[in-house]
């Protein structure tokens, strides 16, 4: 940050001059949305859906492989006097001083309020230059376009950015104008010294390219985030093209849209809603050997597709306790049934921990949480379901001949 005579981060200054209006912010809205993609499991990012206008626009395998973003705004800039010949202070030329540090900005889910950050960073700086009359008569006659523009700014024309910043190598020209546009990677100082006194100049846009750091969708709820975070335009502020360059507009705001669109999805296979309980080595075994089972189970495998939270539970037709039951129709006899959950890898509980086994219960206790360290896309888990050794006896010396209930296993993103 500038060290300014007053603060500017997160809030609208104005700048008043003689002779000019008061100037407006801009705003500009950066949308970007999170929607799994069962194909690359692994890229859980969010991707850039804003709109892109300015250099990007023009070389868009450049900023996708640098991971650049950019926007033109329709904020111009119009030098107070002339720009002097071999000026000392850099302030009193062409100058370009831009918020090339990470700047966080919270934003806030529109229906639970829950919060989250975003950093952003400018990564590049760009506009046109106009002159008032040919950049040859200015530098004398005699030479091409490209080397009056050299000329210009003491033998290296605008293609070529001064440090800290760094050359695109993008530069086009006329008479009377020149396009160029120089990457950010530090915050500084970015300034050319004029070699020839310049009547007066204007940049007729403003154009910049952003970096964003987005959170982990992962731990986010579905829905829309939204926030902002504004600049300052204008000598000492954020973007700070010198004294001798004032603009039309104060403040940019850039307004952040998140969208979270989650998958939570199990399968079961086809019949697998109908779970007969029955011992390890069937009923068969018993009724060959006398012996009564030491259980009753069944282990019913599902396919879980889980990029979001969520947290498990059940409901019951008969219940025991905190877990549900089986009953016998005529007599109402009822024994507790322990349902559990194994999870797939990539899945754990808040503490980190997977779940295998974990026993699901009315009140939710113990699954209150389970969240993935990455896309889980149509990975199976198993549903247990046992009848423990005292109950099975009950079951047996009662004379009944079936035991049924309903279980339902309940999957709830709302966490």
């Amino acid at each position: 940050m500038k060290q300014l005579p007053m603060a500017v981060q997160g809030m609208v200054s104005v700048m008043v001059l003689t002779g000019v209006s008061t100037a407006h912010a801009v705003s500009k809205d950066v949308s970007a949305i999170f929607r799994p993609d069962p194909s690359k499991p692994n890229e859980n990012t969010f991707l850039n859906t804003t709109p892109v206008s300015g250099y990007c626009a023009l070389y868009p395998a450049v900023c996708e492989r640098e991971k650049m973003f950019s926007i033109q705004l329709p904020i111009a800039f119009e030098s107070t006097g002339p720009i002097q010949a071999n000026h000392g202070d850099s302030r009193q030329g062409a100058m370009f001083d831009v918020p090339a540090t990470w700047r966080l900005a919270q934003v806030i889910h529109t229906d639970t309020g829950e919060t989250e950050i975003v950093q952003v960073r400018v990564s590049g700086i760009g506009s046109r230059y106009r002159l008032p009359v040919s950049v040859i008569s200015l530098v004398g006659g005699g030479v091409d376009l490209t080397t009056a523009h050299n000329r210009l700014w003491s033998g290296s024309s605008f293609k070529y950015a001064p440090s800290p910043c760094q050359s695109t190598h993008f530069g086009t020209m006329n008479e009377y104008i020149y396009n160029f546009f120089w990457k950010t990677p530090t915050e500084g100082v970015c300034a050319k010294k004029a070699a020839y006194l310049i009547p007066s100049i204007a940049y007729h846009y403003l154009d910049f390219a952003y970096e964003l750091r987005t959170p982990n969708p992962l731990k986010m709820s579905s829905g829309q985030y939204r926030g902002s975070v504004s600049y300052g335009v204008g000598p000492g502020q954020d973007f700070d093209m010198g004294d001798v360059m004032l603009p039309n507009d104060s403040v940019i705001t850039l307004n952040f849209k998140l969208d979270v669109e989650h998958t939570l999805k199990v399968e079961v296979p086809p019949g697998g809603n109908r779970v007969e309980l029955v011992p390890p080595e069937g009923w068969q075994a018993w009724l060959n050997s006398g012996r009564k089972p030491a259980r009753l189970f069944r282990d019913q495998r599902f396919h879980i597709s889980a990029s979001s939270r969520f947290k498990m539970a059940i409901e019951c037709q008969h219940t025991s306790g905190n877990t549900c039951a089986i009953a016998e129709t005529g007599t109402g006899h009822a024994v507790p049934v322990d349902v559990s959950v194994t999870l797939p890898d990539g899945l754990t509980d808040s503490s980190g921990q997977p779940a295998n086994r974990r026993r699901l219960l009315r009140d939710g206790s113990g699954t209150e949480l389970f969240q993935p360290g990455f896309y889980v896309d149509r990975r199976p888990g198993t549903l247990h379901f046992e009848v423990a050794r005292s109950s099975v006896e009950e079951m047996l010396d009662s004379g009944a001949k079936a035991y049924t209930g309903n279980v339902t296993v309940i999957w709830d993103s709302e966490v």
